[in-house]
């Protein structure tokens, strides 16, 4: 199979990435998908219909935010480096409104090629490697961060999915 995409086929079914080794081309897949889905259910969106807070939830653009900003921090953390202050401020700055389509999927798409990047360069290394995460230093492994990579990034995948679907449908509930 090629590496394009196969209509109707997830990633990770569809025979890519072969010359990836399996741990980190599964992590390549989850962000590939990612990037499908978020374009898919959140692409058409109004810059208002983005960054709606419908039945309580968080908008569809602080899931954007969040899912390109904590890529960059979870990879540092998998490189064995320390956030520096303009991760720190990304962070704080994820909730505020006001924000495009443009330039949050601009910074989406920016975040997931740089994301493959760091996870094929982080793969076949010693993924029980200890790692040290936040402030408190709290201890895991390459290993633990490539996974959560890939499970936090789906996560909230779904919630902006969620959020997208309610932001389409309704004014507010």
């Amino acid at each position: 199979m090629s590496e394009e995409k196969v209509a109707g086929v997830e990633p990770w079914l569809r025979e890519t990435l072969t010359d990836v080794e399996p741990v980190a081309r599964g992590v390549l897949h989850a962000l590939e998908l990612a990037g499908e889905d978020l374009r898919k259910w959140c692409g058409s969106l109004s810059d208002e219909q983005l960054n709606r807070r419908s039945a309580g939830l968080a908008s569809v653009a602080f899931q954007l935010r969040h899912i390109s900003r904590s890529l960059d921090r979870l990879l540092t953390y998998a490189e064995g480096a320390v956030l520096n202050k303009e991760q720190s401020s990304g962070l704080r700055m994820e909730m505020e409104e006001g924000a495009t389509r443009e330039e949050l999927f601009r910074e989406l798409e920016a975040a997931l090629v740089r994301s493959a990047r760091r996870v094929r360069a982080l793969a076949g290394s010693d993924y029980s490697a200890v790692r040290l995460v936040g402030k408190k230093q709290l201890r895991t492994t390459v290993g633990g961060l490539l996974v959560h990579v890939a499970d936090h990034t789906q996560r909230h995948v779904g919630q902006a999915i969620i959020s997208a679907k309610l932001a389409g449908r309704v004014e507010s509930l």
